[in-house]
């Protein structure tokens, strides 16, 4: 008896809950009486006695003249407002601004930042099956085909109701760079809009409803590329930690250098494990110019290591400060070792570090 009554006040919820609609869930509900009110006059204080000081910490503020004064009652929207997520690192929002836009900064210098971010946007697109109708890599304008939305099939199996319902979205994509290329402007604008409820046909939405749409499809976009670029560094600690081929040669001035079977951005990282690893410290770097300002102190080793055999672990070294020149050099990447005054290494001492150096670089999932 107990369960039949829990299973009919589960049915009572679940009809009640089906005949509601998403539009009236999302308005305001209750009484509306005080739309009605009309405002209290202010009392008078009599001209001999002393006037009372009147807080106006809850006084209504009045409307502006674009304020939508039809607004009120049943047709007041009470759901949270929508938020632009920055989930990109990099990323930020503008306080205060209502368009549906997101600020990239440029974290990897591998390419133009309004390459990557349009490539992201491209691919989120491709992987939705959406169409591009327009795009003007030079206006930095992008047009999609409409995004047809058809209804969730996963009701809940209490819910007998059934209404056909799909929406149809067109977008526009909007990138504005600073000047210096390193800023980027994402912004997205609700083009067209189609919806069909049953024979309803709704083609026109309000300012907050657009910015809704709006920001659920930025925020798609900005998740999409976010998964993209934690891919991509996965991938690029990957590559970092299985080494890389190294062998003898030269620099681009033609001194005895080492080349490295790498690009210049996973090399450098994996330098910096190498002279670790080896018993250098780095005292000072700078990516840019690719200098390292370091000094060797010898590679640590434990008692326990040289209690049976010899360390051989320590270069042929003075434990000086020296200076690495990294540069690009094609595909590859080249270092070369450096005296304190900036002198290259001569080709003899270049060759008897060698082996160490190779070892070093070429040792997969580096542990120092």
């Amino acid at each position: 008896m107990v369960r039949l009554t829990i299973l009919a006040v589960c049915l009572g919820v679940g009809a009640l809950s089906g005949c509601t609609s998403l539009e009236e869930r999302q308005r305001a509900n209750g009484d509306y009486d005080y739309v009605e009110s009309e405002e209290n006059v202010p009392y008078k204080v009599p001209s001999d006695v002393d006037t009372p000081y009147l807080k106006n910490d809850y006084d209504i503020p009045e409307l502006g003249e674009n304020a939508p004064k039809e607004l009120i009652g049943d047709k007041v929207t009470v759901t949270s407002p929508s938020l632009v997520l920055p989930l990109v690192s990099g990323s930020h929002v503008e306080e205060g601004l209502k368009e549906a836009t997101v600020w990239f900064d440029q974290i990897d210098d591998s390419e133009p930042l309004d390459t990557t971010i349009w490539n992201s946007v491209i691919s989120f697109l491709d992987k939705r099956d959406i169409g591009v109708v327009e795009f003007d890599k030079e206006a930095q304008v992008l047009v999609t085909d409409w995004m047809i939305i058809e209804p969730d099939e996963n009701n809940s199996w209490f819910n007998w109701t059934t209404t056909e319902r799909s929406i149809g979205r067109r977008f526009e994509f909007n990138l504005d760079i600073k000047p210096h290329g390193r800023t980027a402007k994402l912004k997205v604008v609700l083009r067209d809009y189609l919806e069909t409820v049953g024979e309803e046909v709704i083609a026109d939405l309000n300012l907050e409803q657009s910015r809704r749409n709006e920001v659920e499809i930025l925020n798609q976009v900005i998740s999409h590329y976010e998964k993209q670029v934690r891919l991509e560094d996965v991938k690029r600690i990957r590559q970092i930690r299985s080494g890389f081929g190294l062998e003898m040669g030269f620099n681009a001035d033609g001194d005895p250098a080492y080349v490295v079977d790498g690009e210049y951005d996973l090399v450098w990282p994996r330098l910096l494990l190498v002279l670790r690893k080896l018993g250098f410290n780095v005292k000072d770097l700078d990516k840019s110019t690719g200098l390292l300002f370091v000094n060797y102190g010898g590679a640590e080793s434990s008692w326990w290591d040289n209690l049976f055999s010899k360390s051989d672990s320590q270069l042929e070294l003075e434990k000086t400060d020296y200076r690495i020149q990294v540069k690009k050099q094609g595909p590859k990447t080249s270092f070369t070792l450096l005296t304190e005054e900036s002198e290259p290494f001569e080709v003899k001492k270049v060759t008897d570090l060698y082996p160490d150096f190779k070892e070093a670089m070429g040792t997969e999932n580096l542990d120092i």
